[in-house]
């Protein structure tokens, strides 16, 4: 027990530690920043969007087909 206590507190104090060290000053901003013109160099979510919502129907769909399959046996 006292082994779980001793790697459960060295792993925290490795991510808590991780943590204060990504802590960094913001790059500067473009040389643009804040113009009208449309800039480059932004995330799409697109691609992102499409994985999220084609894992939600496969969720959905696995849900109704449990359902399905469970109202049959009775």
């Amino acid at each position: 027990m006292k082994n779980i206590k001793l790697i459960l507190t060295g792993i925290f104090i490795l991510f808590l530690s991780a943590g204060i060290m990504a802590q960094t000053d913001p790059p500067d901003p473009p040389g643009e920043h804040g113009s009208d013109e449309d800039q480059q160099g932004r995330a799409p979510i697109s691609g992102g969007l499409v994985i999220l919502l084609t894992a939600g129907l496969d969720y959905g769909d696995k849900k109704v087909y449990n359902l399905v399959k469970k109202t049959k046996q009775n």
